[in-house]
């Protein structure tokens, strides 16, 4: 039997320049729009222009490119090789908020290949970038911030962070509890997964330091015979789970109408959440 395969609607819906290479990956070019306090010294080649009156276009933004080595296709356990809407939504929120992550320490967890992690670099003091390590794919991180090394701006380490698993490597377990904003983007899509994730946040949560955490997703509605009914399982599956933390977390849904920078479709059962620890008085 063929196994099962999953290809990113957003190489369907964008056409994004791809070149494939012959180790089964593709390296694709992620237009985004410059914001305006980028322009300088990120933006280096961004040229100003004028309209017709010869007055400064202040509205005109220059476009830049970040060049992202992925796959297209995977199985389903490997769709981290993949780039997904997620990535790109929290993308966007990171640039439609400098303030929130500027000379921060942001850890990303599921980072897959390291697109939200490598526009985080872009303002954060430092960033952890981490996911399991299966399939090459820190490594393929690793060469993702490599390409993309004029934009970054702030230190950054790749290390394995398995949400299966409660250890953690004890270098980074130290970094991990420093970071103040944590990140996560489409891991929710299988219930040991979700599970493991759960728990994790569970771990960061527990700091004595505040925290804020952001989680894009997407609802992906199913049809089950069960119910008779469209649902989205692996979305409700991850409510339940938080609902009991309540006690402990402040939940909050964040409005998704922030500026799009990167070209894809925003669909409207696009989820961006905001976890923050309750401390203690």
């Amino acid at each position: 039997m063929t196994p099962y395969t999953v290809t990113s609607e957003i190489f369907t819906e964008n056409k994004n320049s791809s070149i494939k290479l012959n180790n089964g990956t593709a390296i694709s070019t992620f237009i985004f729009k410059c914001p305006s306090y980028m322009i300088k010294p990120n933006c280096a080649n961004y040229i100003l222009t004028h309209d017709s009156d010869n007055d400064l276009d202040v509205d005109r933004q220059k476009e830049e490119k970040l060049i992202i080595e992925h796959r297209t296709t995977t199985q389903m356990q490997h769709v981290g090789l993949q780039v997904w809407r997620g990535a790109l939504l929290l993308a966007d929120y990171i640039l439609s908020n400098p303030d929130l992550f500027k000379d921060k320490t942001v850890l990303e967890l599921g980072a897959g290949v390291g697109l939200t992690s490598i526009v985080a670099s872009f303002l954060a003091k430092e960033v952890i970038c981490t996911d399991v390590d299966v399939q090459g794919i820190l490594k393929l991180i690793r060469k993702n911030f490599l390409r993309n090394s004029a934009y970054i701006k702030s230190k950054f380490y790749v290390t394995e962070l398995n949400f299966l698993s409660s250890t953690w490597p004890t270098f980074y377990a130290k970094r991990m509890n420093e970071a103040t904003i944590i990140l996560a983007a489409d891991v929710i899509y299988d219930e040991n997964i979700t599970e493991g994730f759960v728990e994790t946040l569970k771990k960061l949560l527990s700091s004595k330091i505040p925290k804020t955490i952001y989680i894009a997703l997407e609802k992906r509605y199913v049809f089950t015979v069960a119910n008779m009914d469209t649902t989205a399982p692996m979305y409700e599956e991850f409510l339940k789970r938080i609902e009991t933390e309540k006690q402990n977390w402040q939940i909050e849904y964040i409005k998704i109408d922030f500026p799009r920078y990167f070209k894809y479709n925003r669909l409207k059962q696009m989820i961006l959440m905001k976890i923050q620890n309750k401390l203690n008085e």
